[in-house]
């Protein structure tokens, strides 16, 4: 019983058979699916899956790669959209540096408007960090000082030291298939240290397969190799995993069980 707690169902490669693809995963045992939005143009679809397929929910935001084509987006239209009852998180938002797609000043400000939706709504903000770690911990920490929010990590890869900074803020941290790659001796260590309490499970498909699935256009079914993978990596029975991250994901994303 699982939880893809961050996927693009409307991305290419798992758009056009979208059916199928629910089909396989739930035939997997994932049982939930968060279908996170990355731009405007994609609200409506995202959340229009989500109201015609009782496991899934939604998602409102704007990635940091799409920062400057959303410049003037305003607190008050991300609010509207958070009404749905199907819109269950604000995101993905955050910081990447890695590529500069956007202008880092922008990226900041649209960061901080998610957050104060966040902070407003109660809705967790789902935040996308790439080699921004000392903005992106400097943000949250002020941020958090002027009234707390709910907020993860998701497809986490940053430091053991972020870790220690984003938990000691409160917030929950998301593994994906990166966790499964051969190069990521120190993401497994993190993952073993991680609280259980504090730990999601993600594809963020159609990227990132995980092990054994590798050059394979990622699917949620997939969230049970990446499950098992952590599971093993902790010492614990893949169910135990399972139904600890299923019950974190209810616990953070508490108007999906509303």
């Amino acid at each position: 019983m699982l939880i893809d707690s961050h996927c693009h169902l409307e991305y290419e490669g798992l758009a056009e058979n979208q059916p199928d693809v629910l089909a396989r995963a739930r035939a997997a045992g994932v049982v939930g699916f968060l279908n996170i939005s990355t731009r405007r143009s994609e609200w409506e679809r995202v959340v229009g899956t989500a109201e015609r397929e009782s496991d899934v929910w939604a998602s409102v935001g704007i990635h940091p790669h799409e920062a400057d084509a959303h410049e003037d987006l305003g607190a008050a239209e991300l609010l509207a959209a958070t009404k749905n009852p199907r819109v269950i998180g604000i995101g993905e938002t955050g910081l990447d540096y890695y590529y500069d797609k956007s202008d880092r000043v922008v990226q900041q400000a649209l960061f901080r408007t998610h957050i104060g939706v966040a902070r407003e709504t109660g809705l967790p903000v789902i935040i996308h960090t790439r080699d921004a770690e000392d903005d992106t911990a400097a943000i949250l920490a002020d941020e958090m000082e002027k009234g707390a929010f709910p907020a993860l990590i998701h497809c986490f890869t940053a430091s053991a030291e972020f870790a220690r900074k984003v938990l000691d803020l409160g917030l929950t941290i998301s593994l994906s298939g990166i966790v499964t790659f051969k190069n990521a001796s120190e993401l497994q260590e993190i993952a073993t240290e991680l609280p259980a309490d504090r730990l999601l499970i993600e594809t963020d498909s159609p990227f990132l397969a995980p092990v054994p699935h590798r050059g394979k256009k990622c699917e949620p079914a997939f969230v049970r190799d990446t499950a098992q993978f952590v599971a093993d990596l902790r010492d614990e029975p893949m169910e135990q995993l399972a139904e600890t991250t299923t019950r974190n994901f209810y616990r953070l994303f508490s108007k999906a069980s509303a």
